[in-house]
């Protein structure tokens, strides 16, 4: 077994006993009449009163050091949702994610390069030298592929020597399809909207029966040319 594989399962492990933590807490929880809805409106009411403009500038800002980027946009339509609207909403977050691709690319190719590609090489992932169109099919599998974490997606592509037009489009082309659906889903979901939870997580599957075409085509690619 390589050393990768290895890797790549006690990955799942450490996922599978959060995830069975998570459940068991909840759980706990549940069975001593804790009022886990009311936590959480809670939460959003202090998110709320922060306002709009630092959500959303933590919302650009704070993956950059690793802060899971669904946190926010789970969280960004039942905050401010009621007093903003869900478009402007959405709007915002889409607005706050390409600047977050935009200075993860910048301190990638610039301003901390050695250390960036020293954390992701301690973080167990591969920082490739690549060039013209490998470094566009890199970007690509890199997007579409489910498991890295976004801000390692992020650093990795500026690491790889991938030419900003194509790294913005690309990213910004796989993040808002992606952040859109999620934004409204989060917001349903609070809100009990049943039709809008359909809709949003029908988006959502679209998006990753398009993301497993482009892997399967890139895999293809990739038996031809070996």
């Amino acid at each position: 077994m390589s050393s990768e594989t290895s890797k790549a399962k006690q990955k799942l492990w450490v996922l599978g006993a959060l995830a069975l933590a998570g459940v068991a807490v909840v759980g706990v929880a549940l069975a001593k009449g804790v009022d886990i809805r009311g936590l959480i409106q809670s939460g959003l009411d202090l998110i709320t009163q922060a306002g709009p403009l630092a959500f959303f500038a933590a919302m650009a800002i704070m993956p950059l050091f690793g802060a899971p980027m669904l946190s926010f946009v789970l969280t960004a339509g039942p905050a401010f949702g009621p007093q903003m609207g869900m478009p402007l909403v959405v709007f915002y977050s889409l607005c706050a994610v390409t600047v977050n691709l935009s200075v993860a690319y910048f301190l990638a190719r610039k301003a901390m390069r050695p250390f960036l590609a020293g954390l992701i090489n301690r973080l167990g992932h591969k920082v490739p030298e690549l060039e013209g169109g490998d470094a566009k099919d890199l970007l690509i599998i890199l997007r579409v592929t489910p498991g890295v974490p976004f801000f390692i997606q992020n650093y990795i592509a500026g690491l790889s020597n991938v030419p900003v037009l194509p790294y913005m489009v690309i990213s910004c082309i796989v993040a808002w399809a992606y952040n859109s659906s999620l934004v409204i889903f989060g917001d349903a979901l609070l809100h009990g909207r049943g039709k809008m939870v359909v809709i949003s997580i029908g988006c959502f599957i679209a998006v990753l029966a398009a993301t497993h075409m482009v892997r399967r085509h890139y895999a293809a690619k990739k038996v031809l040319v070996s």
